[in-house]
């Protein structure tokens, strides 16, 4: 497994444009709505959004994203791997509270893992073991075969080029029985134009960072990798209301980041849950 030293040292997959300039120079964990160095929506159903929201909540909205989504591949006691680890904090919150044997962060994006290793030096120093980073892209994931019992993946899936490439990956590096869930935002089954629709509606779509695609092209895909029991959840309710009322504090109404309520609420654009299992 290709997990330490400088990821300069190794060839860099090819990333796209808006993906390098992103998460990159322009550092995205560092925007002030982004509190934390998480780089989720969140998912808000403990925060009281009929109260004024305080940094405290938003970091909570993306922690609970995270448990959310760990709760549906129940790491403990097995080897974890994170798809898309950006800063790698979620990593660190599934070794704090649920007790994997290690965790691997995997990020497409070089400067994303100097800073992960930056942000989480103390960790690695005291548990060298359970906790690494490796540079990789989602459809060629730098792991061995069976190496995984769980793979997991938070809002990074609406930047994968090819989810039919990244579903054989998950395949390939679960074990028998190991577990994969990925959340991120699709287009709404059956909307019309909504890749037409989005990009006029959010920048995130017109400069291609996002990639407007049905839920059902990563389940489709998931169930022709080989992945049984595959099934997707719409979380909007928990996520669209929260974000967009974090994002008044910041964005008048109709500005474009306001406009992924205006999305959801237009059923173009949800939040989604999607699992399964590697036979």
């Amino acid at each position: 497994m290709l997990s330490s030293g400088d990821p300069t040292e190794r060839p860099s997959p090819v990333v796209r444009p808006e993906v390098w300039e992103t998460y990159g120079p322009a550092d995205l964990s560092a925007v002030p709505v982004f509190a934390g160095g998480f780089i989720n929506f969140g998912y808000w159903k403990a925060v009281d959004l009929g109260q004024p929201l305080s940094q405290d909540d938003r970091i909570r909205s993306e922690r609970d994203l995270y448990r959310h989504v760990l709760d549906a591949v129940a790491p403990g006691g097995g080897r974890a791997v994170e798809v898309g680890c950006g800063l790698g904090l979620g990593c660190a919150l599934a070794l704090e509270e649920y007790g994997p044997t290690a965790v691997t962060g995997v990020d497409i994006h070089p400067q994303q893992l100097r800073r992960a290793r930056e942000a989480n030096s103390p960790l690695l120093a005291a548990q060298p073991h359970r906790l690494t980073f490796a540079l990789g892209a989602a459809e060629e994931l730098p792991l061995g075969e069976a190496e995984f019992d769980c793979l997991y993946s938070v809002e990074a899936a609406q930047h994968f080029p090819d989810l039919t490439a990244f579903a054989r990956e998950a395949a390939r590096v679960l074990g028998p029985g190991g577990r994969v869930a990925v959340t991120s935002f699709f287009t709404v089954e059956g909307a019309p134009e909504p890749a037409k629709r989005l990009a006029g509606l959010l920048d995130s779509f017109a400069s291609g960072l996002d990639i407007a695609r049905p839920v059902s092209r990563l389940t489709d895909a998931l169930t022709e990798a080989g992945f049984a029991d595959v099934e997707v959840t719409s979380i909007g309710p928990q996520v669209w209301p929260g974000w967009d009322r974090w994002l008044a504090r910041l964005w008048a109404p109709g500005t474009w980041p306001r406009n992924f309520l205006a999305s959801w609420e237009q059923q173009i654009l949800d939040y989604y849950l999607v699992t399964a299992t590697h036979p």
